[in-house]
């Protein structure tokens, strides 16, 4: 009895180790399943943008799968990258750059000039005092002189300025300190030393609320200036920071085909469809805030959003040369401190276990 009980053992094991060799045969011979990039191979790049951090956890996977582009979210913003007048903080950024070419994926540069997250010490001379505007052009043109050139042939497409158009009817550049000191002229210098930095990268213009006629307006204007003076601008970025209540069908296909008007590369560069009705600036808590859930209902309305904007994506693949989403999954959203900080947002395609929501298979069944 002991040697048998010995032998149905060895039986066992060998029976167990074949069942995993074979389990394993199996699904190595089994082709992944098809991520977003697969299902738009024939129209667009799918991009994301990322952190370095996010990087390391159980996301790099899922990045890897559905998309074959990157954008860094904050890693290669001026505050972040360039936080004092003699220090680069090259580490996320680079970072972020070689989990790129690891995995063979474009990747955007966002961005070069920006009022927001600017670094303090740009706009102040030795003595604390406002910086003069050659003193300052002269620190823009070496930051991005030394930016691009570092991640030449790496990136290839940059956001060279960011937001410069204002949100107010009756003003037409926003009254930033890079416009209070240096005039619309800083705008055309950035895509000028972009383009001498890096010739073969491709330079846009990137803003929010695109969908609106009154700010598109004034984007396309402006656009249509700096082509006319021979600005190296090749491209425009529409964030795409989208809600279920807008843009409507309408909204969305006139925005496209005024766009597509330029002659241009347009861009979706910050894609995400809030559950939440469209609101445009920071506000307190406020009652009906804490219902969070993500209903069925609210399910519904983003998948149909998801669908109508990724139908007008498809039907202008012809200038259309890239959407990127804004952050991975639902685990984490900018959407979850704006308008309301702290208010769970659900914006994108992927739920908080990395799972495919409805709007995936939306977006993906064509």
């Amino acid at each position: 009895m002991k040697y048998l009980s010995q032998v149905v053992i060895i039986l066992l094991v060998v029976t167990i180790s074949l069942s995993c060799v074979a389990y394993r045969a199996h699904h190595a011979a089994l082709p992944e399943a098809p991520g977003l990039k697969d299902y738009y191979r024939d129209y667009f790049p799918i991009g994301v943008a990322v952190s370095a951090r996010a990087l390391y956890t159980d996301e790099a996977g899922l990045v890897i799968r559905q998309f074959n582009s990157v954008t860094p979210e904050n890693a290669m913003k001026m505050s972040v990258i360039h936080p004092g007048e003699q220090q680069y903080n090259w580490r996320d950024a680079d970072s972020i750059a070689a989990f790129a070419r690891r995995n063979g994926m474009k990747l955007r540069g966002h961005t070069l000039v920006w009022h927001n997250q600017a670094p303090g010490w740009i706009f102040k001379d030795a003595n604390g005092q406002q910086v003069s505007r050659d003193a300052l052009l002269q620190r823009l043109k070496e930051h991005i002189t030394t930016v691009v050139k570092r991640y030449k042939g790496i990136v290839y497409a940059w956001d060279v300025a960011n937001e410069v158009i204002s949100d107010r009817k009756d003003e037409f550049y926003r009254n930033s300190l890079w416009y209070q000191i240096c005039g619309e002229e800083y705008i055309e210098k950035a895509f000028q030393w972009a383009h001498e930095a890096d010739p073969d990268a491709l330079l846009f213009y990137n803003d929010y609320n695109e969908i609106s006629t009154v700010k598109r307006e004034k984007i396309i204007r402006m656009l249509n200036r700096l082509m006319s003076k021979g600005v190296p601008v090749h491209g425009v970025g529409l964030q795409a920071h989208w809600a279920i209540n807008e843009p409507s069908a309408k909204q969305l296909d006139e925005t496209m085909s005024d766009f597509a008007k330029l002659g241009l590369k347009i861009q979706i560069t910050e894609l995400d469809v809030s559950v939440y009705r469209k609101e445009h600036e920071m506000r307190q808590w406020a009652a009906g805030d804490s219902a969070m859930a993500f209903t069925a209902e609210r399910e519904q309305q983003q998948l149909e959003q998801f669908r109508r904007c990724f139908e007008s994506f498809r039907q202008y693949r012809d200038v259309l040369t890239g959407v990127t989403f804004w952050n991975i999954s639902d685990r984490y959203s900018w959407l979850d401190n704006f308008p309301v900080r702290g208010r769970k947002d659900y914006p994108l395609l992927f739920n908080k276990d990395l799972q495919p929501k409805k709007a995936f298979w939306a977006v993906v069944k064509f």
